[in-house]
């Protein structure tokens, strides 16, 4: 519990207020045969200090309150006869709010990973004790290899290790039901690593960062991870980075594919960092980039 606390300290930093109410926590949209559940841990507000790439004009502009929308949020696929949980936050809210849905940790069939920040595994081990012992966890190659490797741990300061040893120990525990997979390319979605969830290379924010297009009929939605952490902004000018983000030249690259992948194919969205609902569709921006539509 310590770790967690450390680690929602750690991202809360720079922000001014949170907003966490009952009524802001659980949200669905139906898209197909899938059923897309919002478990929210937070509704925040987050300082324009972890942006990278803004002018005073831009802020001006799109922030300003001086501080921007922001969330923690996991979210339970339902559909095609399993109930799949993409991400688990910090785990703090988790397990209430699945159980708001009718869902007990053992009603998960799949955990599905888009990356190994601790804000999206933080639910999967709490107090050294696995808490799904039966579910079937997926995890990106390209994610795997970077938290497993050692040359990558120690270019990092030593205080900030600690996120290794985490992904680590989550791949360890979880071993005997762990499945490994290479993403999607973009200009290539064919294969499915579950039916009807094809996963998506979109690098940059992590070196394995991968998101979930869910295919059900004619209908497709798009679960993207850390794709975005500050709408207001990165809609007008996805060229905006973040400092969390490993590589964000590729990062910016990778966002920059993806919203014009989804707007052209009027795929709705939802994201780990997007106030609620979470979801909600990306238009042609009226002035610069693109405009994001909630639902």
């Amino acid at each position: 519990m310590k770790n967690l606390i450390l680690l929602l300290s750690l991202f809360l930093c720079g922000t001014l207020s949170v907003k966490s109410q009952k009524s802001m926590d659980i949200y669905s949209y139906q898209s197909g045969e899938f059923k897309i559940i919002l478990l929210s841990e937070a509704q925040q507000n987050a300082s324009p200090g972890i942006l990278i790439g803004t002018t005073p004009e831009m802020l001006a502009k799109y922030v300003p309150g001086g501080t921007f929308p922001n969330a923690m949020n996991a979210f339970v696929v339902q559909g095609k006869g399993k109930n799949i949980l993409i991400d688990t936050g910090l785990g703090i809210k988790l397990f209430e709010n699945l159980k708001s849905v009718g869902l007990q940790p053992g009603d998960i069939d799949v955990i599905l990973i888009t990356h190994m920040h601790g804000d999206h595994i933080g639910g999967l081990i709490q107090n050294g004790e696995v808490m799904f012992p039966s579910v079937q966890l997926y995890i990106p190659q390209p994610e795997h290899d970077y938290w497993m490797s050692d040359d990558e741990m120690y270019q990092v300061p030593e205080n900030s290790r600690m996120s290794f040893t985490n992904a680590r120990n989550v791949i360890r525990q979880y071993g005997n039901r762990l499945h490994l997979f290479e993403p999607n390319k973009l200009e290539d979605i064919t294969m499915e690593i579950l039916p009807g969830i094809k996963p998506i290379a979109a690098y940059g924010h992590t070196p394995g960062h991968t998101v979930y297009l869910l295919e059900s009929g004619n209908s497709r939605f798009l679960v993207w991870g850390d794709l975005t952490h500050a709408m207001a902004i990165q809609m007008p000018y996805p060229e905006i980075a973040v400092t969390y983000d490993v590589n964000p030249e590729l990062a910016i690259e990778s966002r920059e594919a993806i919203l014009k992948y989804v707007k052209d194919y009027r795929i709705p969205i939802a994201g780990m960092h997007i106030a609620f609902p979470g979801m909600g569709k990306i238009i042609t921006g009226e002035e610069e980039g693109y405009k994001f539509i909630e639902f």
